[in-house]
């Protein structure tokens, strides 16, 4: 897609994007990989290294390639197409297929909200006391009022700053002493326990690593990019916009990528050097794993993993919800868009208001958040091996893409990262119940 978009010299109307400052430049792919690293995330990422140690680091920095192809193949779908996702499949494939996908997308989706609502609330109560499920409504309600009524081009640089909260993961590193020799010596000659409980612990990585909503949230934000500006228009319509929008894309998308893959390594790192090292090896939460840093790193590094937790989940709850909303209206070919007011797309705010209170209402139930999880990467695994197909037909497909297919090397990665997953989704069923 890049190679061939470089050959174009006609000038891109995205030029002026060009000379903004590095960070102005960052956008759909920077907040996609940060929301990647949401408190359900960071529950994963803590039980994993709890559990293992140094032993799956390897596997983070492995992921990361595959994820910022199959994150730039999602993108590129949209910048070039100017559909959404779940639309551009609505359009070329059965709508059996489409059907199927959206309401795995939407039962994993509403699961994950309700465990980030939860997790938010059961954080904020470990910072100051109080009631953790009024904190998780006043988050979720908080969240949802944000996305109604205020336009996404005001709102989406709330989310940029939000990224920045990621960093609680970096300094609590910094706040206790790490082996970096022997986290070096486990990179580069892990120590693979071949055994089912290990593999079920790379598998749930790899699934908290690239998931449905976030294929849906970033091809969605680019259509509403080109929506909300005068001059960006499909790239099938406007091939002279592509060498600048193709390389912004390409620049956004892998430091967004990189990012949360770093972020992640850190939060395991921290549950390795601090749970693992004495014998805490069972950590069942986001905030399980916040509350058993502070006998044993002390408050300091408790009170920035917590905090951490908070602001992730604020960054991630409105892309769950967004990328709900987005999926459904696609599957059904219903206006959407965030820079809709409420009464101009109603099933798309619909959607993204059930999809928010279910959320939080599942708070309310006896429902073991543990094993809702677990379902809800089930259901992600199942979801995502036929979507990544479809997505990679789709972007190497000329009726689709017009001139800009996808390149070798992305291709290959893509493919790549397809294979992985289902890799990981035999392992989690060949895996059941053990």
């Amino acid at each position: 897609m890049v190679a061939k978009a470089a050959a174009l010299t006609s000038k891109s109307l995205e030029t002026d994007e060009g000379r903004k400052l590095f960070f102005g430049r960052l956008s759909a792919g920077l907040i996609t990989g940060a929301a990647d690293d949401d408190p359900s995330g960071i529950a994963t990422y803590s039980q994993v290294g709890a559990a293992f140690g140094y032993s799956t680091l390897w596997a983070i920095l492995l992921t990361m390639p595959l994820m910022v192809a199959i994150q730039g193949v999602s993108a590129g779908i949209g910048r070039v197409t100017g559909h959404g996702l779940m639309d551009g499949i609505r359009r070329h494939h059965p709508k059996s297929l489409v059907y199927a996908l959206t309401t795995c997308i939407l039962v994993a989706n509403v699961i994950n909200l309700a465990a980030d609502i939860g997790a938010m609330g059961a954080a904020l109560k470990l910072l100051v006391g109080g009631p953790a499920l009024v904190y998780a409504a006043v988050f979720g309600l908080g969240s949802l009022l944000l996305q109604m009524f205020i336009p996404f081009s005001r709102y989406s640089p709330f989310l940029k700053v939000l990224t920045l909260s990621l960093f609680a993961y970096v300094a609590t590193v910094l706040v206790i002493h790490v082996p970096w020799g022997e986290v070096l010596k486990s990179i580069v000659r892990p120590a693979i326990a071949w055994n089912a409980k290990y593999a079920v612990g790379l598998v749930a990585l790899l699934g908290t690593t690239i998931s449905p909503y976030l294929f849906c949230w970033q091809a969605s934000q680019e259509v509403e990019e080109i929506r909300a500006s005068n001059e960006r228009k499909p790239l099938k319509r406007a091939p002279h916009q592509a060498p600048d929008a193709l390389r912004r894309i390409g620049v956004d998308t892998s430091t967004g990528m990189i990012f949360s893959n770093l972020i992640a390594f850190f939060i395991i790192l921290t549950a390795a050097v601090v749970l693992h090292a004495h014998g805490k090896t069972d950590i069942q939460t986001s905030s399980d794993a916040a509350q058993a840093l502070r006998p044993l790193a002390g408050k300091l590094a408790f009170a920035l993993f917590a905090a951490g937790i908070i602001g992730t989940g604020l960054l991630a709850v409105p892309v769950l919800a967004g990328a709900t909303a987005y999926a459904a209206s696609g599957a059904f070919a219903q206006r959407s868009g965030l820079q809709h007011k409420p009464q101009h797309a109603k099933f798309f705010y619909g959607v993204l208001i059930v999809a928010t209170v279910i959320g939080f209402g599942l708070n309310l139930t006896p429902l073991d958040p543990i094993k809702a999880l677990y379902w809800s990467a089930v259901i992600n695994g199942v979801a995502a091996v036929p979507l990544m197909v479809v997505m990679m037909w789709m972007s190497s497909r000329r009726k689709v893409m017009g001139e800009f297919t996808i390149p070798w090397a992305m291709k290959i990665l893509g493919w790549l990262a397809t294979l992985a997953m289902a890799t990981a989704a035999i392992v989690m069923f060949a895996t059941w119940g053990k």
